[in-house]
């Protein structure tokens, strides 16, 4: 089976061990294990329950503890329809291979993570793409959505916060946005790993699963809670995706790893403290972000209001490889290319790092800026 390389890993995978000021990041600043103990109100001395956990497969879902502390995040969702992955790439992974077929229509609303094109392209689905304008706030057009929905439509897939520009659909538009696929019976894929970042009140955004009957929620505890070395992730669905995508789980997965499942529900547990902090960070980082826009004659954006990456529009004759390859040399920030996510023109920049090393990257990258500009003026 023939897949198109991921571009945005391959990116990752080359680039990011060899930078100083690491601006492509996408999770909230990282938290050890001790910090999340100390989150839950506990002390290393906690570790010791770990001792006498035999190391068998575990629960196959997922334990019934972390089922049921995901489902919080859901309104208390029926746990059976909750099955823990290794992170969101496995969920969205088996929700693909799971329910779509070759010939299938599959649209999918993009920039988004190319998982969400290139796995049912790779099983030979009928792959619609959906682009998403600057001038529409990088919002969906739901009038060419409607028009590419057909009754052979299975999936519609998106993320939302989305991935790459941080925009935010809201409730009245993912109603619409059902009403549209219940007019074919489709399945709605979202992919919510950003879910929860959202810059006013609680940050938490309606999920799919709350609105449409064959919705499908993925998320993880890698983005939002800071905890991405656990590659614990999950997906929430209607009883047959969950059927099939057991079936093929039992091929890939079998289980996650008891002590992540562990480390995860008390993350879970305490959500609130966890979200707490990533609001503190993606806010004032956002806040700071923004006033640095405004001070670049060459950067234009669709502020961001929700997720940990925003979209820069670039004023430079280099494509934007080109730009981030020099940069990075230069400066030892590190930036996403833009034709990672079929974006020329425009980078992606994570701001939800440490603060200190978004604002001593923002200060190369503005001084990379400036000299860039002075050696095309002469």
């Amino acid at each position: 089976m023939y897949i198109e390389p991921f571009k945005v890993e391959i990116w990752m995978n080359e680039w990011e061990t060899r930078c100083t000021y690491n601006l492509a990041e996408t999770c909230v600043a990282s938290i050890t294990i001790e910090e999340l103990l100390h989150v839950a109100g506990r002390n290393h001395t906690d570790l010791s329950e770990l001792l006498p956990m035999k190391m068998t497969y575990g629960a196959i879902k997922g334990s019934a503890r972390l089922r049921t502390a995901i489902s919080a995040l859901y309104g208390d969702q029926d746990i059976d329809r909750i099955t823990v992955t290794h992170g969101t790439i496995a969920a969205n992974m088996l929700v693909h291979k799971a329910i779509v077929s070759r010939g299938d229509r599959v649209v999918s609303i993009v920039p988004t993570y190319q998982q969400h094109y290139s796995i049912p392209d790779s099983i030979e689905a009928d792959v619609q793409q959906l682009p998403l304008r600057a001038e529409d706030g990088f919002l969906p057009n739901l009038d060419l959505l409607r028009a590419m929905v057909t009754p052979d439509t299975k999936l519609i897939a998106l993320t939302n916060p989305n991935n790459p520009t941080g925009a935010l659909i809201e409730r009245p538009m993912l109603e619409e946005i059902a009403e549209i696929a219940r007019s074919v019976g489709a399945y709605i894929l979202c992919d919510e790993v950003y879910r929860g970042t959202g810059q006013i009140g609680d940050g938490m955004s309606p999920s799919i699963v709350e609105i449409y009957e064959k919705g499908i929620s993925t998320a993880s505890t890698s983005k939002v809670f800071s905890l991405a070395g656990l590659r614990v992730g999950w997906l929430v669905a209607p009883a047959d995706v969950t059927e099939a995508v057991l079936i093929h789980r039992d091929y890939d997965t079998i289980s996650v790893g008891m002590i992540n499942d562990h480390f995860a529900a008390l993350a879970l547990e305490n959500k609130d403290a966890l979200l707490s902090r990533s609001h503190r960070i993606t806010r004032g980082n956002l806040a700071c972000l923004d006033d640095w826009v405004k001070a670049q004659p060459s950067v234009s954006w669709v502020k961001p209001r929700a997720g940990t990456t925003a979209m820069l529009r670039i004023d430079t004759p280099m494509t934007s490889r080109a730009f981030c390859i020099d940069l990075l040399e230069q400066t030892g920030v590190m930036l996403t290319p833009g034709d990672a996510f079929e974006m020329e023109g425009y980078v992606r920049l994570g701001f939800a790092n440490a603060p200190q090393v978004l604002r001593e990257g923002l200060e190369k990258l503005a001084d990379y800026l400036r000299h860039h500009a002075s050696r095309t003026q002469n």
